[in-house]
């Protein structure tokens, strides 16, 4: 498990708390440089007929804004900026860990958390920004019988607020176990040696093309349902 050891690169302590630089910190720096040089890459000399980066990042950009729009309307494109923005560092942050001495920063709790609860949070704000204590109403489907009315209400608040929880799970999840496989069936090759090695081989090649798409299908989760969140504070049901 070695491999989703955080290590501090620079330390630095203030005022009693650990500000250290991390392997951590470091890719997530890598990430958002990454997402700067595509879109530098991609806009400094646009054409007509698209580069390839040019093509790459106009396809990224559809899709998020195709997504937005499905599942929140158009007066939710104000939120593509932020929903853009997650996508990719969530895509670039699994992506990244795939590559050799590369750390996987979504797979951390505290990193898939901390953005769950941002998104819940501000959610929450804008719900009640734009409906008062009428988002209240979102716990209550119209049409409810009032016989089963308790009920409903206690079971979509406790949905409501396991949102950041199935959330910032799932993405963990999904990211630290293809990791631990990976890293299982990688030792598998030295210790059988050269005799019996590539059948393990074989099985990291597949387990780590399948890897790639669970980092982009998690990316593509993860802001679904942030986007389904938002609708829920925008257009309240």
């Amino acid at each position: 498990m070695e491999q989703f050891e955080i290590k501090p690169l620079f330390d630095l302590h203030i005022a009693g708390y650990d500000l250290s630089y991390t392997n951590s910190a470091l890719f997530m720096t890598f990430a958002v440089i990454a997402s700067a040089l595509l879109f530098w890459s991609a806009t400094r000399n646009r054409t007509m007929v698209p580069s390839r980066w040019q093509s790459i990042a106009e396809v990224l950009y559809e899709f998020n804004a195709t997504m937005v729009k499905d599942n929140i309307g158009k007066q939710g494109l104000k939120y593509l900026p932020f929903v853009f923005t997650l996508f990719l560092f969530v895509l670039l942050g699994n992506v990244l860990g795939l590559m050799p001495y590369g750390f996987t920063i979504t797979s951390h709790i505290v990193v898939t958390a901390t953005l769950a609860v941002a998104i819940w949070v501000g959610a929450t704000v804008i719900g009640f920004s734009r409906h008062g204590f009428h988002y209240f109403s979102l716990l209550l489907p119209k049409g409810t019988p009032p016989a089963v009315a308790p009920f409903l209400v206690l079971i979509e608040t406790m949905s409501y607020f396991i949102r950041p929880v199935s959330l910032s799970l799932r993405l963990f999840a999904n990211m630290m176990a293809g990791h631990v496989l990976l890293k299982v069936l990688a030792g598998f090759i030295i210790s059988l040696g050269l005799l019996f090695g590539w059948i393990p081989l074989i099985a990291v090649f597949g387990i780590t093309l399948l890897e790639i798409m669970v980092a982009l299908i998690q990316a593509y989760v993860f802001a679904l349902l942030t986007c389904i969140y938002l609708n829920d504070a925008v257009n309240l049901h």
